[in-house]
């Protein structure tokens, strides 16, 4: 709900609000669409007939589905890609995180990157609230959480990653798991307790996937402009740094 956001988000989905001349979904469906992308997901919850109704009229001739996250008040974002299972599942995605403000080539950079599972990291000082990034000496990754050693990180994940589908048919059963902890009994619910594994992030899915034999190559985009946006002061930070040609 981006209640950090507010009162910008009173009354709008984050991903509405506008950089510039357009709003951050505006942006990324922009960049997708020159980058080729036909086939459109959305995962939706606060406000999310706004999200329909922008797409809908903005972009008549996309083929989009819309799954809405009717739990969107009390779940992570790991719940809403467990959504778009029947969507996702067994196929090649890109997933992108929709409050991310970026130059268009990371795209580009990403689609034609050498490998079968491709996250994009930003380098720069790392503390305790990124998404860290740790890496073994072939460059793919061995740990990627809020909890990694700042000083063993090599970067944090930007929130764009490219998928196989060999890599989204392993990642939607582990997600099965932890979706659905009663009806497995692999060890991993046990050892992380009573926790509501609805309410983590879906890079929690990503680590657990590693010792299976599945995990990421990194591109490192920290020359593109890229930012994240989860206050106030980040939205009014980021028109002030935003390239002229992305305005």
């Amino acid at each position: 709900m981006a209640s950090r956001l507010r009162p910008l988000t009173d009354t709008m989905p984050k991903c509405l609000l506008k950089v510039g001349e357009r709003s951050l979904l505006q942006r990324s469906i922009d960049a997708l669409c020159d980058n080729g992308i036909r086939q459109f997901v959305f995962v939706t919850g606060y406000r999310h007939e706004m999200i329909e109704d922008f797409v809908t009229s903005r972009y008549p001739h996309l083929d989009a589905t819309f799954i809405y996250n009717e739990a969107y008040s009390s779940t992570n974002n790991i719940y809403s890609l467990w959504l778009a299972r029947p969507e996702a599942d067994g196929e090649e995605v890109l997933l992108l995180d929709s409050d991310l403000l970026y130059d268009p080539h990371i795209l580009g950079r990403v689609i034609s990157a050498e490998g079968s599972n491709i996250l994009t990291l930003i380098r720069h000082d790392l503390g305790e609230e990124e998404m860290k990034v740790v890496i073994d000496d072939a460059g793919h990754i061995t740990a990627i959480s809020k909890k990694c050693n700042p000083e063993e990180a090599i970067g944090e994940s930007l929130g764009i990653e490219r998928m196989s589908a060999a890599y989204t048919t392993a990642l939607y059963r582990e997600l099965d798991s932890m979706m659905n902890p009663g009806h497995h009994n692999d060890g991993q619910g046990e050892e992380e307790g009573a926790e509501d594994l609805r309410n983590v992030f879906y890079e929690r899915a990503f680590e657990r996937l590693i010792p299976q034999g599945h995990t990421f190559s990194v591109v490192d985009v920290s020359d593109l402009f890229s930012c994240e946006l989860d206050t106030v002061s980040d939205f009014n930070e980021a028109k002030k740094l935003i390239p002229p040609h992305l305005y």
